[in-house]
């Protein structure tokens, strides 16, 4: 089906979270069950859909992948400090932001998502929540809020998603399960804990 929506897209996937609840494991290096890693399961799904790829968040441990890298600005903030240089680097186009733990979200839900009707924001909301980490932002149109909510010490994505807008996607059951994340060991799947060495040391990525 061709895309509706024209606009370029630039993916970020977020990796540059402390993953403390991981012991510091880099979240995006996790391997799922296919033996590929969750950052390239998102590269190959992206390539799939035309969309460039980029790392969000400065961490060593994905030195080794080559992707292009945006620094948290400011950082220390949370995701927010990730998303407003994202939406800087999207200019005109649109931004997916992307959680680098969410190893089951298919490609025809990143779809669903880019082929939504025309918002500030498009994302899923579950349980009177928003899934800000895996949605789809007009940069011009989001990045005022973005900036304002800096400045005011606001670094809820909860709070810039109600701001600015956002509209939300019907989740079918199928599609609310594949927005599970590996947030915590227990989380991961059995293919993954009996091949930790893969994934590389320990560090203080997502």
């Amino acid at each position: 089906m061709e895309r509706r929506v024209t606009k370029a897209v630039i993916a970020g996937v977020f990796v540059g979270g402390e993953a403390s609840r991981m012991a510091g494991r880099p979240k995006g290096l996790l391997r799922t069950s296919s033996g590929a890693t969750i950052v390239d399961r998102w590269r190959e799904m992206l390539q799939s859909l035309g969309v460039p790829m980029v790392l969000v968040g400065a961490h060593a441990a994905y030195a080794h992948l080559g992707a292009p890298i945006i620094e948290d600005a400011p950082a220390g903030v949370g995701p927010l400090g990730g998303l407003l240089p994202l939406l800087r680097a999207a200019g005109q186009g649109r931004a997916l932001a992307l959680a680098c733990d969410m190893p089951f979200v298919s490609c025809a839900l990143l779809e669903r998502l880019l082929d939504a009707r025309d918002a500030p924001i498009v994302a899923p909301r579950r349980d009177g929540r928003w899934e800000p980490m895996c949605a789809v932002y007009d940069a011009a149109r989001v990045l005022p809020w973005a900036e304002a909510r800096i400045q005011s010490r606001r670094f809820s994505l909860q709070g810039l998603l109600d701001d600015a807008g956002a509209a939300a996607i019907d989740l079918s059951a199928i599609e609310c399960a594949e927005l599970r994340d590996w947030d915590l060991p227990q989380d991961v799947e059995p293919s993954d804990r009996a091949t930790e060495d893969q994934v590389g040391e320990p560090g203080s990525g997502s």
